[in-house]
């Protein structure tokens, strides 16, 4: 890759685009210029790259001149204002947050599943990073589905903090050492305590009665596969946990598909490690992914009360391959095969 690009990352001072800018910088992305784009309260500060320091600036609609590819992490708000700007500026946008996901003209990628979609970034000038949960989920699946055809999943997620941004990671470390001091703890960012507890309620309640988070990767699953007969069912719980998000994971699938087979289907895939060895305790653990980009799966084994069943334990760092890597990972697409 010869070629060098000039790249904004949107939303730079946020918890997710501190980890684009230093996958970027980890994965020597070919960087020309580098333009660190984000609200007005951050304007002026200084964010260090490849030894470097540069300048925050106030995220506008002249941003993206010259511009030939744009990371997004700045909400869906900000993200459906301004990638149309950023790509009527000339710009691919690859957006981290949920506006692009469903839309019929937006690719929807993860890397190691779907690759070739990236190519229809062409219609609206937008690929789309699916949501933290549904990326590990899809790379862990990918190799099984391709053997044995995924017919449904049950999925119940255990979410780490890091998910909802800084305030969060902030909220938790607090009650955290409040409770363990014998103090009364605040509830700013979610609805109810989150040390040393457990919620079943990420992102807003539905008409269905489940959350949108849920909601998200059943649609999401479906139009990365490609394949809107699979069945998918969720719960997504927030935990207290800072860091990788950790899924209980129930597929049944067409054919036969053992427990032996889906470990071979799986240490070979791309983007996946295998944790499993139960007799010697061994298995992932949200410690385990953090600051990682692997994909990790252990406990598998086959499912008794069905026929072609088959459970699994998948952890990943959500901001890392859940959210910068995985975008980071359709920039390199981009810039090796369609710039």
């Amino acid at each position: 890759m010869s070629r060098l690009f000039n790249v904004a990352v949107v939303g730079a001072t946020g918890a997710v685009g501190n980890q684009m800018l230093e996958i970027l910088a980890e994965r020597n992305f070919p960087i020309k210029e580098l333009r660190l784009l984000a609200s007005e309260r951050s304007e002026g500060k200084l964010l260090e790259f490849k030894g470097e320091q540069l300048v925050v600036q106030k995220l506008g609609r002249d941003s993206f001149k010259n511009i030939d590819i744009a990371l997004f992490s700045a909400g869906g708000s900000r993200s459906e204002e301004f990638c149309p700007i950023a790509a009527a500026s000339g710009a691919v946008c690859v957006d981290n947050s949920s506006a692009w996901r469903m839309d019929p003209e937006v690719p929807l990628v993860v890397p190691e599943v779907n690759p070739a979609d990236v190519a229809q970034y062409t219609k609206k000038g937008i690929v789309a990073n699916p949501n933290c949960s549904t990326i590990q989920m899809m790379v862990a699946l990918k190799p099984l589905h391709d053997y044995a055809k995924i017919k449904r999943i049950v999925v119940s997620t255990y979410q780490a903090v890091s998910g909802t941004g800084l305030s969060a990671i902030d909220e938790l470390r607090i009650q955290s050492g409040e409770l363990l001091n014998g103090r009364p703890v605040e509830c700013k960012v979610y609805p109810r305590q989150i040390a040393f507890n457990c919620l079943p309620h990420i992102d807003v309640f539905l008409d269905n009665g489940y959350t949108k988070e849920e909601m998200k990767m059943v649609n999401e699953t479906r139009k990365i596969f490609g394949d809107d007969s699979i069945r998918v069912t969720a719960t997504t719980v927030r935990v207290p946990v800072f860091y990788s998000h950790s899924e209980a994971v129930n597929i049944e699938t067409e054919k036969p598909l053992s427990a032996v087979k889906a470990r071979e289907l799986l240490a070979a895939a791309p983007g996946v490690q295998v944790v499993d060895d139960v007799a010697k305790q061994v298995y992932p653990t949200a410690i385990d992914a953090a600051g990682q980009d692997l994909t990790y799966v252990g406990r598998i084994r086959e499912d008794e009360s069905i026929e072609n069943g088959l459970n699994l334990w998948v952890v990943a760092d959500n901001l890392r391959k859940g959210a910068a890597t995985n975008a980071v990972q359709i920039a390199e697409l981009l810039a090796a095969k369609h710039l």
